[in-house]
């Protein structure tokens, strides 16, 4: 008689060897990746001499909280509030920007038949390869050239064109392909029209591939330095990164205060990201699966 339930085949010294390097492996690269981050977090508490010498060193020899509150401190700058909600105001309408009109953008191209639909798709796709460097011109001049009025150092200026993307676009169309199509024709048999399955349909069930735009775009405008250095010229319209740039000159850089206001930086992105992982993480593995 053969007892087939209940066995479990013992693994060998081999396989047990791989699994102990994989996670070798893995604890190397998180401290590795972990390494700048926290040179970065003690240079905040050294002092100005410590962080310039030429030999580095990664704890302080004397713990200071100058960078913080001292007289050029983050904390004690006047306009580091306003930097700080520039950045959040900013962010905050471009994600949403971005989830709406991507999501219907991304919508429109998975379900809609329309002329050249597959043509625009790639068009959009197309845009993707376009450094952001070249667009800095462009983007400028029609700032300037708004009719009314420039939108130069302007928060129209820094959100408007951005609250689209094609990256935002390829995602949620690769997402809502994913979603039975039976479901919406059920909805289209008992009345709702295309925007109504879109709203109580389509945009409940992508919830995953929404948290994983969000995030994205939001940390990628929550660190964005190019254009809104452009954009920006006066400090009530500093961003945060743009703001911290401030703290370096032309002959030397106050690093300590660099690294404090890099730690504030990062905080918020770390929060949101741990507060929405699992589904950034479905949203990832989930728009793949269609093409």
């Amino acid at each position: 008689m053969a007892y087939a339930v209940g066995v479990h085949k013992r693994e060998g010294p081999w396989q047990f060897s791989k699994r102990g390097l994989f996670y070798l492996i893995l604890i190397l690269y998180s401290v590795l990746t972990a390494l700048p981050f926290m040179w970065g977090a003690l240079n905040a508490f050294k002092t100005l001499p410590e962080t310039a010498g030429r030999t580095p060193t990664f704890l302080p020899h004397q713990w200071t909280l100058d960078a913080w509150i001292g007289q050029y401190g983050v904390l004690t700058q006047a306009t580091f509030p306003r930097w700080f909600l520039n950045s959040l105001i900013v962010a905050a309408l471009v994600t949403a920007g971005n989830l709406f009109f991507d999501s219907l953008a991304g919508y429109a191209f998975a379900r809609m038949r329309f002329p050249f639909r597959n043509v625009l798709f790639f068009l959009v796709l197309g845009t993707m390869m376009v450094p952001v460097a070249m667009t800095l011109v462009p983007v400028y001049v029609i700032l300037v050239k708004m009719p009314g009025g420039s939108w130069i150092d302007t928060y129209q200026g820094l959100t408007v064109p951005f609250m689209v993307s094609a990256f935002g676009i390829f995602l949620m169309r690769q997402f809502f392909l994913s979603l039975p199509v039976e479901i919406e024709e059920a909805a289209a048999i008992d009345g709702l029209s295309r925007f109504g399955i879109y709203r109580r349909i389509a945009l409940p069930l992508s919830r995953p591939a929404l948290a994983t735009l969000a995030v994205l775009t939001f940390q990628g405008n929550w660190d964005s330095f190019l254009m809104p250095s452009f954009i920006a010229s006066s400090p009530d319209h500093f961003t945060l990164p743009v703001g911290l740039a401030s703290f370096s000159f032309q002959y030397y850089q106050l690093w300590p205060q660099i690294m404090a206001g890099s730690m504030i930086v990062i905080l918020p992105i770390l929060a949101i990201y741990i507060f929405v992982q699992r589904y950034f993480i479905e949203g990832i593995a989930s728009t793949g699966v269609k093409g």
